[in-house]
C-alpha cells in the first residue's frame, strides 16, 4: 500500500513548477501502478500550448475556469469545476485560463516525475529521456 499526502509531496521534489504551471507528481513510474497521478494548477492569464504525443491524459478540473481548444478541429470547450477532458488521440491543445485551474491528472505510461514540456508541448518518451542521459 501506498500513502502520501498532497502536502508532504507539494514540498518535495515530487513538485515540479514552471512559469505557466505546477504539478505535484504523487504517483509516478517507479510507484509500479502503471500511471501516474498528478495534481496540477494552471496559472491565470497563461497560454499553455501542449501535445502529449507520447502519453495519454485524462484531466478533471477540480477548480477554477478557462478553455481547451482542440488544435486539430478549433473547438474551444470551457473549463470549470466538474468537466473532465481526455487527451484519447494525443490531441494538440491550448489551456487558457481565466483564473489559477487546479486539476487532478493521470498520464499513461506513467511519468517518472521531473519531465517538463519541449518545444513541441510534450513530454518526452521513455527511450527520448534515456537517450537524453547517456
Amino acid at each position: 500500500m501506498i500513502v502520501r499526502t498532497l502536502k508532504d509531496a507539494a514540498a518535495s521534489a515530487r513538485k515540479v513548477k514552471t512559469d505557466g504551471w505546477d504539478s505535484v507528481r504523487l504517483l509516478l513510474k517507479d510507484d509500479g501502478m502503471g500511471f501516474s497521478f498528478h495534481i496540477t494548477t494552471m496559472y491565470a492569464g497563461k497560454t499553455l500550448e501542449m501535445h502529449y504525443k507520447n502519453h495519454y491524459e485524462s484531466v478533471f478540473v477540480l477548480s477554477g475556469e478557462g478553455t481547451i481548444e482542440d488544435l486539430g478541429t478549433g473547438q474551444i470547450h470551457e473549463l470549470r469545476p466538474g468537466v473532465i477532458y481526455l487527451l484519447n488521440e494525443h490531441d494538440r491543445h491550448i489551456v487558457r485560463p481565466k483564473t489559477d485551474i487546479v486539476t487532478a491528472c493521470v498520464f499513461n505510461p506513467p511519468v517518472t516525475g521531473r519531465e517538463v514540456h519541449d518545444e513541441t508541448g510534450a513530454y518526452p518518451s521513455e527511450a527520448e529521456m534515456a537517450q537524453a542521459s547517456a
